[in-house]
């Protein structure tokens, strides 16, 4: 993590980030003051009582399984709601208005001074060639059948595409299937589909130069969002076909295979290769998160980043381009695909109310951020496990990823809805730092993107 000097910092998130914490302290004292000098220290001990009920019942739902996690829930939950209810029947309802209204004000102005500014211009756009034969591959049940439910074959084919349905019986070998359309003349890839078969076929038309096209059927579409497509509406990625035009992006790979989101490893990896984790992501995080808190599952990791070595962490998250300084988990976006650096993310706790503070964003001892060329994942074991773009892999070690700069030409339509602004997370550590710290810790800011020799695109053309 590098550090800002606290001077060039601007002044306006300075200030955003003070009225966030006025805002607080004026909604503690609104109820306080209200009750006069007898009724304080009554009101301090029930809302004492109530955030360490709280906390404790947050703590124990993430540590706790079956019937105690569902209880330790309730608490969290319950404890807020009866302090309220104490605070009213006291003849406090007009305080806890305005002390509800100041947090939103709070929350307001907190999210305002996290807000990361300059985050760079789209990412250039490029004249797309003609194409003579298209080669899609869809799977019927990605994202809960959206390609039934679109109608995305005959759309597609009606535009002159090859479709292939990934049907069965049995499992269909994906990169066999990719590598005969190109024998017999395919000049452009394409999937509807999930992230992971996104990659495997993105990393073909790389290989082959060919524009790749990306068609939002999947569950999540990670890969969809980060290059402005509409998640909701696959049908409009095919309008590509008809007006399209070409963004240069990186890829990742790992051992030699490609990612378009992120490689994860401890204990992401260990979630995505429980055999429920496809039918149930949120419950099988829940069944896993005690022991992976407590550091029970896994082999130990040892992860180097150009040059920095972190010993032990639990987590290792490599990402094809990093994403905002606030996301440690993958879950959010990527400004752009096209700065040529890994982003990498290690999370160690050394107990489990480190790992919970990290959960809550309470503290960042124990997470390191970096942007790099290569990052190399080694351990105390031959083999580990290893979640690329959410498939559930075992790699030998070390397990190497490497960046190959604007190696995909990927066709997007002319007219999308463009990438989203980032929505910052309540990174108390930070605020607290951006309000009254000497310094701002910040990710560094990846380099400005290069177009390669390699990256020039061929001579544009009409479609087909």
């Amino acid at each position: 993590m590098t550090v800002i000097p606290f001077d060039e910092v601007p002044q306006t998130r300075r200030w955003w980030a003070r009225a966030a914490y006025a805002a607080v302290v004026c909604a503690a004292l609104v109820p306080l003051v209200a009750a006069g000098l007898a009724g304080t220290i009554a009101l301090l001990l029930t809302g004492a009582g109530g955030l360490v009920v709280t906390v404790a019942g947050i703590y124990w739902f993430l540590i706790s399984r079956g019937v105690m996690r569902w209880c330790a829930l309730g608490l969290a939950i319950l404890a807020p709601l009866v302090v309220l209810v104490l605070f009213i029947q006291a003849g406090l309802l007009r305080e806890v208005i305005i002390t509800l209204a100041l947090g939103f004000v709070a929350l307001v102005c907190a999210r305002a001074a996290l807000r990361e500014r300059g985050e760079g211009k789209a990412m250039a756009e490029h004249p797309a060639p003609a194409w003579r034969h298209a080669f899609l591959v869809m799977n019927p049940r990605s994202g809960g059948g959206k390609v039934v439910k679109f109608d995305l074959q005959r759309k597609a084919e009606e535009l002159g595409a090859e479709v292939a349905l990934l049907e069965g019986p049995g499992q269909v070998d994906v990169d066999a299937l990719a590598r005969q359309a190109v024998e017999r003349g395919a000049d452009l890839l394409g999937v509807a589909g999930g992230d992971g078969t996104q990659a495997l076929v993105a990393g073909i038309a790389a290989e082959h130069n060919l524009p790749f096209l990306v068609i939002s059927a999947g569950t999540r579409n990670h890969f969809a969002l980060d290059l402005g497509l509409d998640r909701e509406d696959p049908t409009g990625c095919l309008d590509a076909l008809r007006d399209g035009t070409e963004l240069h992006v990186d890829l990742g790979k790992i051992n030699g295979r490609t990612f378009v989101n992120n490689a994860s490893f401890g204990v992401y990896a260990e979630v995505v290769q429980s055999p429920e984790y496809r039918g149930d992501k949120a419950g099988t995080v829940l069944e896993m998160l005690p022991d992976l808190i407590r550091g029970d599952k896994g082999a130990r990791l040892r992860a180097q980043m150009d040059g920095i070595t972190v010993d032990g962490p639990q987590a290792v998250l490599v990402s094809n381009g990093p994403y905002g300084s606030n996301d440690v988990a993958g879950l959010g976006r990527r400004t752009r695909l096209d700065r040529g650096v890994l982003g990498a993310v290690t999370i160690s706790a050394a107990s489990t109310r480190e790992a919970v503070g990290l959960l809550r964003r309470a503290t960042k001892h124990g997470l390191i951020q970096r942007t790099a060329a290569e990052v190399v994942v080694g351990a105390d074991v031959p083999e580990i496990p290893v979640g690329v773009d959410g498939e559930a892999l075992i790699m030998t070690t070390p397990v190497r990823c490497t960046i190959e700069p604007h190696a995909l030409r990927v066709l997007v339509p002319r007219k999308r809805p463009g990438v989203p602004p980032a929505q910052p997370a309540l990174d108390l550590v930070r605020l607290r730092e951006l309000a009254w710290g000497r310094h701002v810790s910040a990710p560094p800011a990846p380099p400005e993107p290069s177009v390669p020799p390699s990256a020039v695109p061929p001579p544009a053309g009409g479609g087909s």
